[in-house]
């Protein structure tokens, strides 16, 4: 099968998840594309549903479908968010951002009841952090906030170039909120939650691409089927 194709089997698990009525988070990239065009299908066969977006690149998709689309101010409260992921470890720790939407994707998922993540199965690891963690900063003080996420970062364990994320003209790569991004290439993160919690003492940070706590379920499509993993149940 073709990654394509593994990202359309791991989404059609996902929509299953869907029913009428339900107020839904709508992720952004190559395979949450797969889950949208399904769910335009569905919604062009009557279901009905309302949809917060993740950025304007889904929410653009999502329309074209013909799918109710509303801010999060208007539905603050959302029943499941469907989303993909860069990396996704055993215990559903994720890095998120390669689209550059890390900050809404978070923002979606933490007013979400739960938290659905489609991918193929390479995005499995054994110890995140091969992909670079994005970091969404704010433009004004970038090389004070670069070096201070690099200070910090280092003692967390993690070192690595971190780089400026750049659009395809070459020019800085500027998010839906306005903000610049940085690619951590740390290697491997041993302790993401140590990670994540002394990234947050940098003023210019404005979030960081670790998914902690937030995904419920994840299906990953392979070549042998879908694997499907889950967070253990709160005692």
């Amino acid at each position: 099968m073709t990654t394509d194709a593994l990202k359309s089997a791991a989404a059609a698990e996902a929509i299953a998840l869907v029913e009428n009525g339900m107020k839904l988070g709508l992720g952004t990239g190559s395979t949450a594309k797969h889950f949208i065009d399904l769910l335009g299908a569905k919604v062009k066969a009557g279901l009905d549903v309302v949809c917060v977006a993740t950025s304007k690149q889904t929410e653009v998709q999502a329309r074209s479908l013909g799918i109710r689309v509303v801010t999060l101010d208007e539905e603050p409260y959302l029943d499941l968010t469907v989303d993909g992921a860069d990396e996704i470890d055993s215990e559903l720790r994720l890095i998120k951002g390669g689209g550059g939407a890390l900050l809404r994707e978070k923002i979606v998922a933490a007013a979400s009841e739960r938290m659905v993540v489609i991918a193929d199965t390479t995005k499995k690891v054994k110890v995140i952090g091969k992909f670079p963690l994005p970091i969404e900063v704010v433009p004004f003080g970038l090389k004070a906030t670069h070096a201070m996420i690099e200070a910090l970062a280092a003692e967390a364990g993690c070192k690595g170039a971190i780089l400026q994320r750049k659009a395809k003209d070459g020019s800085a790569f500027v998010t839906d909120n306005g903000n610049f991004i940085l690619d951590c290439g740390f290697g491997r993160i041993d302790e993401p939650e140590e990670l994540a919690e002394v990234l947050t003492l940098v003023p210019g940070m404005v979030e960081h691409g670790l998914f902690i706590g937030y995904c419920d379920l994840a299906f990953l499509a392979g070549t042998n089927g879908v694997e499907r993993l889950e967070s253990e149940p709160d005692v």
